[in-house]
């Protein structure tokens, strides 16, 4: 006779193991990108000052080819260290710029107060899948960039990017595997994972990495979606496998967006709280800099405010 477990349990499993987890508490990081216009500013800056009460271990700031993007990421890392507690990682791409320049915003962000790149080469001009020509004078992958990095600045910390379910362009699992190893051998610290909905398969995939040799953290990058269809064509460009449960989860809800919120916030909640059960702690949530759903999603895992410390003194009392 199978058992059937009861809804509650099956919806409210998160809760419950948010709740039971006592004074442990998860790691959380969060990805923002820098806005393109002063409305898209405003929200951006909503949506960090949304989180920062949560304490994550690092917020990441997208950097993109164009220069007018780059400063825009230079400018939202500004503000983050002046005006906030927070610890920004700035992204650093290689792709369309010379490898002097990119020393360059090495030096500019050491001397800003960063202490944390993620080292990324970045979607070739003609888009991600396209083969990437790098020049001359070009650093030609995240590895040497990782690398330059570390000898112009030995100090920073360096987080990589991660594929768990192969990158576009890699023809194996294995060289995607060779490659992180590679980065790793050339100071990186850190993987931050391209965002995934298939648990078992990344399971599989960091037990490969850890067989061959490789010991760094590994953070799986979650992505919550209310827009399916966005979904879709995000994941297309990755190379991340959409389950036919998700997509039945969504079936019918083109003119629902509150269900759709709710869907996204229990299937993120139900990722973590299964990968943390697998002995993963830190979680890289890519907010596509709207906080309400992440800050949710994080309150069922657990992480939440520091109390005031009046308010601690006064309970003890």
């Amino acid at each position: 006779m199978s058992v059937i477990t009861p809804v509650s349990e099956r919806v409210l499993g998160p809760v419950a193991r948010a709740g039971g987890r006592g004074a442990k508490r998860l790691n959380v990081s969060f990805e923002f990108f820098p806005p393109k216009t002063d409305e898209s500013e405003a929200g951006l800056w909503t949506s960090i000052r949304r989180l920062e009460p949560l304490a994550p271990r690092f917020v990441s700031v997208t950097y993109g080819a164009g220069g007018s993007t780059r400063e825009r990421t230079h400018r939202t890392i500004g503000r983050i260290l002046a005006e906030t507690g927070l610890a920004p990682a700035a992204h650093l791409t290689c792709v369309g710029a010379t490898r002097a320049e990119v020393d360059a915003v090495v030096d500019e962000y050491w001397a800003m107060g960063v202490r944390h790149i993620v080292a990324l080469r970045g979607d070739p001009p003609e888009g991600m899948g396209a083969a990437y020509r790098p020049g001359a004078h070009e650093y030609a992958n995240a590895t040497e960039l990782t690398a330059a990095i570390k000898r112009r600045q030995p100090g920073f910390e360096v987080s990589v990017g991660l594929y768990p379910e192969k990158h576009p362009e890699s023809p194996s699992l294995e060289h995607d595997i060779e490659v992180f190893k590679a980065k790793v051998d050339a100071g990186a610290t850190r993987a931050l994972t391209q965002f995934f909905f298939d648990v078992d398969a990344f399971l599989r995939f960091a037990d490969r990495v850890r067989a061959a040799g490789i010991q760094v953290p590994i953070v799986p990058g979650i992505m919550p979606v209310t827009n399916y269809k966005g979904l879709v064509r995000m994941a297309g460009a990755c190379n991340t496998r959409v389950p036919g449960w998700l997509a039945n989860l969504f079936d019918g809800l083109d003119a629902d967006p509150e269900t759709r919120r709710l869907i996204a916030g229990a299937v993120a909640a139900e990722m973590c709280a299964r990968l943390e059960e697998e002995g993963y702690r830190d979680f890289h949530f890519y907010t596509l800099n709207r906080a309400d759903l992440v800050y949710a999603i994080c309150r069922v895992l657990g992480v939440r405010e520091a109390a005031p410390q009046a308010a601690v003194e006064e309970v003890a009392a």
